[in-house]
């Protein structure tokens, strides 16, 4: 018997998936269901069901359904509760059929690979609260185009920024899924870590809610030569760059409102237990500003073919010339800023 131990458990993997590499992932789940005071929470993709027993014991949530289609990961799940004196729900069904019977406060997607299939059926389900991960980051960013176009109905491009781009792309197809339902998203924290997207959200009812959310959703207009992208409300069939009038491409629909809720990321960092790895993904995207998407630093410098100078004296240039901007969790070499690239060029530029 191999055990290991996670968090403030101990379990079992055996004929079951488990991925260490997500422990990080986990960790923040935790500080998020204690954060939102969770009461009714469903792990809709168990496996070993490590997810849903963290989230019984660190977060307190008396009331977690753990769900797996395999018979022999759901035994091993009942191994996994009683071992740790926890007491759960375990159901033994095709998640898709699960969330179209039952309703739960916070649904939680963790597949192997794309959320989408199980996207409408949870956005059905979850009353409160849809976190989701996808760990098919080629199809999201760009790299695998036309798979991503299939499973996200949209069109990713591989940019500078396509960590941010497949972020949003997700969140481009949750919000259309729950606004078919006269349901609205708040994103309260969206990260993209390693290998995988995580986003949590606030799910609000009413048709009218609904309508304000999917005017959030838009386009991107990209230039592949020199970077610069504009964000648009309506796909154009062929544009121009402003910036060096090269033929520019067009990605989208997606997700351009706000992806981090301050209050809600900072409540989470005063969690109990985050790795400091967490506590600095948490810190970052809580001061990151509200603009979609950003510059890549080195990759404009080595365009202008100048030596890349520190980020952070770009970032006051660009605050000093009275334009928002931040670091990025997305990438270290990343600035967010509301100024167009003439600007953001301008700030790079030694003196």
């Amino acid at each position: 018997m191999n055990l290991i131990a996670e968090g403030a458990i101990t379990f079992e993997t055996e004929g079951a998936f488990y991925n260490p590499k997500m422990v990080l992932n986990r960790d923040i789940n935790v500080a998020m269901a204690g954060t939102l005071d969770l009461s009714d929470y469903l792990d809709a993709l168990s496996a070993s069901g490590v997810r849903g027993l963290r989230v019984a014991r660190e977060a307190g949530v008396q009331k977690v359904t753990l769900n797996d289609f395999s018979p022999q990961a759901c035994q091993l799940i009942e191994k996994n509760l009683s071992r740790n004196g926890l007491a759960g729900t375990v159901t033994c069904i095709n998640a898709n059929v699960l969330l179209h019977e039952q309703h739960f406060q916070a649904v939680d997607l963790d597949p192997f690979g794309s959320p989408s299939a199980y996207l409408s059926a949870a956005s059905r389900s979850a009353r409160s609260y849809l976190f989701v991960t996808a760990t098919d980051t080629a199809p999201l960013c760009g790299a695998h185009l036309n798979s991503g176009i299939r499973k996200y109905m949209a069109r990713p491009l591989c940019t500078d920024y396509h960590r941010e781009m497949g972020a949003r792309i997700l969140l481009g197809l949750a919000a259309r899924e729950l606004a078919r339902l006269d349901k609205a998203m708040q994103p309260m924290l969206t990260h993209v870590t390693d290998h995988y997207v995580r986003t949590y959200l606030r799910v609000i009812k009413g048709a009218k809610e609904a309508d304000k959310c999917l005017q959030e959703l838009g386009y991107v207009e990209h230039c592949p030569s020199c970077g610069n992208f504009v964000l648009r409300d309506e796909p154009l069939l062929e544009g121009q760059c402003r910036h060096c009038s090269a033929s520019t491409a067009l990605a989208g629909p997606l997700w351009l409102g706000r992806i981090q809720e301050t209050q809600v990321i900072e409540k989470a960092l005063s969690w109990k237990g985050l790795s400091r790895r967490a506590i600095k993904i948490l810190g970052t995207c809580s001061r990151e500003i509200d603009a979609p998407m950003y510059y890549d630093h080195h990759s404009i410098c080595e365009r202008l073919r100048i030596t890349p100078g520190k980020i952070d004296d770009t970032i006051k240039r660009l605050q000093e010339s009275g334009y928002r901007a931040s670091r990025t969790h997305f990438s270290g070499l990343g600035i967010k800023t509301d100024a167009m690239m003439p600007e953001v060029e301008a700030a790079i530029r030694p003196a």
